[in-house]
């Protein structure tokens, strides 16, 4: 993995983190419908993203 791939793999940790976090208080509190449906996409998009990062 070159440093461009290392840094990007390590900016989406840092926003999959946040948005587990979110995904967590979207749970508990169901204001938005479909948010979480949307939030759980956008972490499973940047998880393939940092899956992909890794095989290359």
């Amino acid at each position: 993995m070159d440093k461009k791939s290392k840094k990007r793999v390590e900016v989406i940790n840092q926003r999959l983190q946040k948005l587990r976090l979110q995904l967590a208080g979207a749970k508990k509190q169901a204001d938005e419908p479909g948010e979480v449906e949307k939030l759980q996409q956008e972490i499973d998009q940047l998880t393939e993203e940092v899956v992909k990062l890794r095989a290359s």
